[in-house]
This record gives C-alpha cells, structure tokens and sequence, in this order.
C-alpha cells in the first residue's frame, strides 16, 4: 500500500507540546483531522494544521487521490536542535532559556469504501 509524506522540520515549539497536539488525530480522516486542528487553542495546532493541508495538496496533485479518501496512517513528533539563549539575571549571574524545536512527519493513506 502506497503512502504521501509530508514533513515539517524546526517547528518552534517543543516536541512535548506538539505530541498532545498529534495524538488526537492519528488514525482520523483527514478532514475531520483538519476540522479538530482548527479548533484547538494550541499554538502548535496551527502549525500541525499547515503540514496536513500541505500533506492532503501532496497526495491531490502527485498520488491523484481524492481528499475525502485520506486517513493519517502515521504522525510523530521527533525533537530539533535546541538553542540555549540567556537572560541576565541578578549579581551577576545568568539564568539559562532553552528554546526547544521538533520535526514532525505525517504519513496520509488512502481507504477506498469497498
């Protein structure tokens, strides 16, 4: 069975964050996954939003699948580079931010009604 995969790397936001975002749409169609993605106040649900619709355009334009037929077969998350900034902080001293990012990968299949 063949499969359309779309990528999305150096998201900003941690893998953490984007994992509860992609755990309630794996396995869904995906309209109905893009319908649930766009009422989630997560920030990385916006994100997450844009890879699905970019993955569904991958599948319409190169695989000649019909929208409507696609399933997210597979979706994880896997964590980016971190960057390491500083804040200064009080006698001196500097206190650590750790800006963290992730790779997500979505995997979309097609199910005929047979």
């Amino acid at each position: 069975m063949e499969e359309v995969r779309a990528t999305l790397r150096f998201a900003p936001s941690s893998a953490q964050k984007m994992r509860r975002v992609i755990n309630v749409i794996r396995g869904r169609k995906a309209p109905q996954a893009l319908a649930l993605l766009q009422s989630m106040p997560q920030t990385a649900a916006h994100d997450v939003a844009k890879l699905l619709r970019s993955a569904m355009a991958n599948a319409e334009e190169n695989a000649g699948w019909r929208t409507e037929d696609l399933v997210v077969s597979g979706i994880f998350a896997n964590e980016g580079p971190t960057r390491r900034w500083r804040r200064f902080g009080a006698r001196g001293r500097f206190k650590p931010i750790l800006r963290r990012t992730s790779h997500v990968t979505i995997t979309l299949r097609e199910v005929t009604a047979e």
